[in-house]
């Protein structure tokens, strides 16, 4: 209500509403990234270049069967790093060998677009990455062949949104980048730009 009521104040008072800023890395990619991609492929039409659609993350949380808190520890993290709520994923069968039971809940994911995209892909290149211990850059060639890159991180805490004293629980997660390009090579110079830290091909040979 006091929402409500603030809003038609300032309607009342003839002011605008407030504008969200542009993330930083959008700015990037249209001011800086679009022009040196044109250059680079020798293509005039913007749309035809490669762009980040969506970023999903997710985790497998497969203790979830013996406690069921585990699923709601990962779901809270999953919202406090990506500031959207959690979409619970359950089992689809049974499977005895792992006692699994059809529709138990075994992890959870988030679909990111738009400004919230691009904000937790800023997020984490420049916070989380440089905070993986013994981090020497990302494999180059962990691309889908349909220009889509997928990484993993081992433990959550390297995002500082997250309170180590709550979080006690070691916990990983998957990271995939979705583009629009058709190869993998056009996404590489792509996120390249962008500021992920490949491997070279020396280090990535060794």
């Amino acid at each position: 209500m006091a929402k409500k009521a603030a809003k038609k104040t300032e309607e009342a008072e003839g002011g605008a509403p407030a504008v969200a800023p542009v993330p930083r890395l959008k700015e990037r990619y249209e001011k800086e990234i679009l022009p040196a991609m044109c250059d680079k492929l020798g293509r005039q039409n913007r749309l035809s270049l490669p762009r980040i659609e969506k970023i999903v993350v997710s985790m497998g949380v497969g203790s979830a069967m013996q406690d069921k808190k585990h699923i709601e520890e990962a779901t809270s993290a999953l919202s406090e790093i990506t500031g959207q709520k959690p979409l619970i994923c359950k089992a689809r069968k049974s499977i005895a060998n792992f006692r699994l039971r059809e529709g138990v809940p075994i992890g959870a994911k988030v679909t990111l677009r738009g400004a919230r995209m691009y904000e937790f892909l800023d997020r984490l290149i420049s916070l989380a990455l440089p905070r993986v211990r013994d981090f020497r850059g990302l494999k180059p060639g962990a691309f889908d062949g349909h220009g889509n890159y997928s990484l993993g991180l081992t433990e959550q805490l390297v995002f500082p949104e997250l309170n180590p004293d709550k979080y006690l629980r070691p916990q990983g997660m998957n990271i995939a980048i979705c583009c629009t390009a058709g190869s993998d090579d056009e996404s590489r110079e792509m996120l390249k730009m962008f500021g992920l830290p490949f491997k070279t091909e020396d280090e990535a040979a060794a």
